[in-house]
């Protein structure tokens, strides 16, 4: 397998990992505290209305659905974790991804919020940083905490990542 080919399947694994405990994390929230998560088939359905060019909606919900819409909302979902992934080894290396830290996940994290709240909720209806939700502070504070958790996720599966890696090699060498 070239190394090219493993790099990318590792970014993938990192990506797919810190969506995987965002959503986790989203689940929690709704079963202890009854905090709803992301609908993500109005999430595809936003999606599914770009290629006509239609960017904004007064209210997602009530636009015309889209066929597969919810496959297509957490097919985005997945793939825009995986591009933060990338985003992340691109912008702090290969020796990150050799030996992840912390920090840089986070900031990617973090940095990330501003696709929500500037691009994802203004489309759907939500206004810029959800200035038309219910409780615009509390959506606010959900994105924040949700991107936060999106960069942990990346560095534990980039953790582990690594330490299959190890165990690949260990067992290799037997």
């Amino acid at each position: 397998m070239s190394t090219e080919f493993q790099i990318i399947l590792r970014v993938a694994a990192i990506g797919v990992g810190a969506t995987v405990l965002l959503d986790l994390w989203s689940a929690c929230l709704k079963l202890l505290f009854h905090i709803p998560s992301t609908n993500w088939a109005m999430v595809g359905r936003w999606i599914g209305h770009l290629p006509q060019g239609r960017f904004v909606h007064n209210k997602i919900a009530n636009a015309s659905p889209i066929r597969g819409e919810l496959l297509l909302g957490w097919s985005v979902h997945y793939a825009i974790g995986v591009g933060f992934a990338t985003l992340l080894v691109a912008l702090f290396g290969l020796d990150w991804l050799r030996q992840p830290t912390i920090v840089p996940a986070l900031v990617v994290g973090v940095v990330t919020v501003v696709l929500p709240l500037f691009v994802l909720q203004p489309g759907m209806g939500l206004g810029i940083a959800a200035t038309k939700a219910p409780s615009p502070n509390a959506a606010r504070l959900r994105s924040l905490m949700s991107h936060t958790i999106f960069g942990v996720g990346l560095y534990v599966a980039a953790l582990g990542v690594c330490a299959a890696d190890a165990a690949i090699t260990v067992s290799t060498q037997l």
